[in-house]
């Protein structure tokens, strides 16, 4: 005979998919599933979480509708943001509002200018608190965008400046600040890609490596002059 099942035990469907929408912005923010990358897949989250798949299916809906999460056809879903202010950042940029083009300008030039407000100082913090670890991945996304911009694509060369710029600002070593600069990333994007105008042409480019050198060094000053001189001009990256 089946036992009977005490429904007071049993958490209605609404409560069991926000309880799921808890443990995977957990599972986000401890860094088990990094920022850009696949989460599990939906067999394997079923598994390790003891939802059912619609339970499963409607967390992941939710995050993605918050911009946390993407879904990407025939590839996965992946983390593109560690909280829910990344969307309302992205539409401020994006969204044509009543005007046309001197909107989308302004927008932009909005989008520059908090851009320089947290990489001056997330490159000033950088050169003081800067850790081997973090001059190792400096080098490393330096040299990917390097190797990017070589390369001639321009998607690729964007998503290489992001993570030159993420890593800066993750040698901070100041969470607020990480965390409000995620939420910015597709503004950064923007930015970057708006700036290439398309094309990688040479007059374009704008070394780091100064940046990069300045943090080594340890001097704060030419680290926060470094990260600004690049964003005075329009059409730079």
């Amino acid at each position: 005979m089946t036992p009977a099942v005490d429904s007071s035990t049993v958490p209605p469907r609404g409560r069991r998919v926000s309880e799921t929408i808890e443990q995977l912005r957990a599972r986000i923010l401890s860094g088990e599933w990094p920022l850009g990358g696949r989460i599990p897949t939906e067999p394997q989250l079923v598994a390790a979480l003891g939802v059912g798949r619609n339970t499963v299916r409607e967390a992941v809906r939710a995050l993605a509708h918050a911009g946390v999460l993407e879904c990407r056809q025939g590839s996965g879903t992946y983390v593109v943001s560690t909280d829910e202010l990344a969307p309302v950042v992205a539409r401020r940029l994006t969204d044509p509002g009543t005007g046309a083009d001197r909107v989308d300008e302004v927008r932009m030039a909005e989008a520059v200018e908090v851009r320089r407000a947290f990489e001056v100082e997330a490159a000033r913090l950088a050169a003081v608190r800067r850790t081997p670890e973090d001059l190792t991945a400096l080098d490393a996304a330096l040299a990917e965008r390097e190797a990017a911009w070589h390369g001639g694509r321009v998607d690729e060369f964007v998503e290489a400046d992001a993570r030159l710029h993420v890593a800066v600002v993750a040698a901070a070593h100041n969470a607020m600040l990480a965390e409000l600069y995620a939420s910015f990333g597709a503004a950064l994007r923007a930015t970057v890609a708006q700036a290439m105008g398309g094309a990688l042409a040479a007059e374009r480019y704008v070394d780091h490596a100064r940046l990069v050198a300045a943090i080594r060094a340890g001097d704060p000053d030419r680290a926060a002059h470094e990260a600004g001189a690049f964003l005075e001009h329009p059409a730079r990256a």
